[in-house]
């Protein structure tokens, strides 16, 4: 029992402080690239890990799933 419960608490957090933060990073990092260099293959990565991160993020917390047409 004690376990699950362990489990559900890294899962909160993981999703509630843990992956904000990572997204955030990333397109923070992706626009100080991007000012330098422009948008390069790098730069749309890192934008694209962001956004990544935010629709796992939906995802799990139960929002919808975009489809694909």
């Amino acid at each position: 029992m004690w376990f699950l419960l362990m489990s559900r608490v890294r899962t909160w957090l993981l999703l509630t402080v843990v992956v904000p933060l990572a997204t955030g990073l990333l397109r923070r990092a992706a626009r100080a690239l991007e000012r330098r260099t422009g948008s390069t293959q790098v730069t749309r990565g890192l934008y694209k890990a962001g956004d990544l991160g935010d629709r796992a993020r939906a995802t799990l917390r139960g929002g919808r799933r975009r489809r694909r047409r």
